[in-house]
């Protein structure tokens, strides 16, 4: 069985820094396909921000949706 691809792409413009981990549960650091895994956790958290200045024509206040 093939590994399945991933990607996480966030659209939309302007410099950003991102950051993410994951944390598991009763599920070995390499899975068996077929195997079954009961009581499996799997937390997955993702953050970004943007870093660069609000583009052309939008000021501070639209971003904050003032």
């Amino acid at each position: 069985m093939e590994e399945p691809r991933t990607a996480v792409r966030f659209p939309g413009t302007g410099k950003r820094t991102s950051t993410s981990r994951g944390e598991r549960t009763n599920v070995p650091g390499e899975v068996v396909a077929g195997k079954e895994y009961r009581d499996a956790l799997i937390v997955y958290r993702l953050a970004t921000r943007l870093t660069g200045q609000p583009e052309d024509g939008r000021d501070d206040e639209d971003d904050a949706g003032g």
